[in-house]
């Protein structure tokens, strides 16, 4: 017994075997409770599926309108938010229609918080639309089958509030490119547009910073989309799509976010498995839906060449959107820089004073830093431009004709409330060149990417000929539905679930335990310093092979796509694209080059105003 004394005795004397003890104690405890919150995902999995992957809203909705009984069925519905008791709601104020991002995930993330895109509308007193989907497409529908769809939903919410202005319709990513292709299609319909993180100008970049516009051209174009649909059975399964957007951070997808949960466990628990219930719910495209995309936009680039069909009727072309349209991107997105969102205005209008002739309003507003989806899921980073967002929309439908950015500044605190004043700066054209390193708007670049389309327009004719009648001829549900279940990111949360891993149950056991008997370890212990160390060198590792990786990809694109010989084989590609209609050959509509001050000095982040 005095043995065992004298130990605990040196121990408390002993500073550095006293940090030991309770770091190894801390560390067991935050491992237990780590597991089981792994436990949890890997459950929660599971019961999403169950339940037909339900949106991840936080507010009652009821359903007016299915797509799947429509004449030409699409898995989409329109859903009408039901208000909480504390919302007073004005039916004759203008509607709010909310369409979420259909890139592999379910829906519902504009309205997964109370401070969300759908919570500012409510408490602003708006009735609000969602525009959902579910994650099984009906067999066969199209790009226009959606649009078509969405056209009837706006009609009902029109009908619905005859007095009111028309809907403002915000779309998010993905749903950005849809709604600017309805607002040019059918510019009657609507009122303002607002487009979150939405991609137009799929070909825009800056050389060194945005990697992943040339995979397209790595892979050799469309065909292996191509591929994996007919692998799926004539669906294209949504889990690629995420990979391809974690693939873009290894940092923060193999490290950081595991890290911090572990780190945080004691707070970060609820927040994480929120999170993740949303981004483990993955959709599925139709092939045909699929094919359209990246044939069209991600490669062939065709909204913004305005050489965009659907159902080959019309040419779908932006310059056709007549309402007010309001852009908002972030310097610190790496899937939609915004280059890819602003860059198709220089190319169709070519000056401010063009913007003016046509009696266009368009307006952008630019974030420092805010990640791809902090710019609509309703990051604390971002909340206070959807606030002030929703609060502008009627202002924006008043705004005479031209180019404007959105500034808002910080008054302060009123009462503890956070006060902002709004106002929109009148810019030019050239404040966008700047954003683009000053350049004009034919790049070499752009010759690069014809030749991607041209390639991906020979590599799919071939593989459709001579490979697709194969491997459809070997799909079935069963192997699609397999290949589904096999995929990496499945694996990855499946795993633990306690209905798979035997061993899992333990820490659902043990997690209870460990909570009734926390012992945190004090933020200043030196070994939870040199565990913050440890992992901070491993993001610095992760993200040093990113940067050569995507070097490399840059430097491997440039190489295969600028070679004589290909610049041979598609001259057609190197052609500059010819001015949209008469009146700017007239006009002699050119775009100046701009020298790399310009980015400095024109474009204004409200601080120094």
């Amino acid at each position: 017994m005095s043995q065992e004394n004298n130990y605990l005795t040196n121990l408390n004397l002993n500073p550095l075997f006293r940090d030991m003890y309770d770091y190894l104690l801390d560390s067991g405890q935050r491992s237990i409770l780590f597991m089981d919150v792994m436990r949890r995902r890997g459950n929660n999995y599971f019961q999403t599926i169950k339940k037909g992957e339900p949106p991840v809203l936080i507010f009652d909705y009821e359903i007016l309108l299915s797509g799947r009984t429509l004449k030409r069925p699409v898995n989409y519905d329109l859903a009408r938010i039901i208000p909480p008791k504390d919302n007073s709601i004005n039916p004759n104020s203008r509607p709010i229609i909310v369409i979420d991002p259909r890139a592999g995930n379910g829906p519902g993330i504009g309205g997964s918080k109370r401070e969300s895109e759908i919570g500012d509308a409510l408490a602003q007193g708006h009735p609000v639309y969602f525009i959902l989907f579910h994650p099984e497409p009906v067999f066969g529908q199209t790009i226009a089958d959606v649009e078509q769809a969405e056209i009837l939903f706006i009609e009902e919410v029109s009908r619905r509030h005859p007095k009111a202005p028309k809907p403002a319709v915000i779309g998010n990513c993905q749903a950005g490119w849809a709604v600017a292709m309805l607002g040019a299609d059918r510019p009657d319909m609507t009122g303002p547009l607002v487009l979150n993180g939405a991609p137009l100008s799929y070909w825009a970049g800056v050389q060194g910073k945005n990697p992943m516009r040339y995979g397209g051209g790595l892979l050799g174009g469309i065909w292996m989309v191509s591929l994996m649909a007919d692998l799926g059975h004539g669906n294209f399964d949504g889990a690629w799509l995420e990979e391809n957007f974690e693939s873009l951070n290894p940092g923060n997808t193999l490290w950081t976010k595991q890290y911090n949960l572990y780190a945080n466990v004691d707070t970060d628990e609820e927040r994480y498995l929120t999170f993740e219930k949303w981004w483990d719910g993955y959709s599925d495209l139709s092939k045909e839906e699929m094919h359209f995309i990246v044939e069209n936009l991600f490669v062939g680039d065709k909204l913004e060449e305005g050489k965009l069909t659907l159902d080959r009727k019309k040419i779908i072309n932006l310059k056709d959107i007549k309402k007010p349209l309001l852009l908002f991107a972030s310097e610190g997105d790496n899937i939609t820089p915004p280059q890819q969102a602003l860059d198709w205005i220089i190319k169709e209008y070519g000056s401010t004073k063009e913007i003016k002739r046509q009696g266009k309003v368009i307006i952008y507003m630019i974030h420092p830093n805010v990640g791809h989806l902090g710019i609509f899921v309703g990051s604390k980073i971002a909340q206070k431009e959807h606030n002030e967002i929703i609060k502008s929309i009627d202002i924006i439908d008043a705004l005479q004709p031209g180019l404007y950015e959105m500034i808002i500044v910080d008054k302060g605190k009123k009462e503890g409330v956070s006060d902002y004043d709004v106002r929109f700066d009148a810019r030019d054209i050239k404040d966008l060149i700047a954003l683009n390193d000053g350049k004009q708007e034919m790049k070499e670049e752009d010759a690069d990417f014809r030749r991607v389309a041209a390639v991906s327009e020979i590599n799919d004719r071939l593989y459709n000929t001579y490979v697709s009648p194969w491997v459809k001829m070997f799909s079935t549900e069963t192997s699609a539905d397999i290949l589904k279940q096999l995929h990496p990111l499945r694996i990855n949360k499946y795993i633990f679930s306690d209905t798979v891993n035997p061993f899992m149950p333990i820490f659902k056991t043990l997690a209870p335990l460990v909570k009734k008997n926390r012992s945190p370890v004090s933020p200043d212990n030196l070994f939870l310093s040199i565990e913050k160390n440890v992992s901070d060198s491993i993001v610095t590792i992760l993200n040093s092979y990113q940067k050569a990786r995507d070097q490399f990809n840059e430097a491997m694109f440039f190489a295969i796509y600028e070679n004589p010989w290909m610049k041979m084989l598609y001259p057609e590609a190197s052609q500059k694209k010819k001015p949209f209609n008469e009146q700017e050959k007239k006009e002699g509509v050119q775009i100046q080059k701009v020298s790399s001050h310009v980015k400095s000095s024109k474009r204004s982040t409200g601080k120094d105003k």
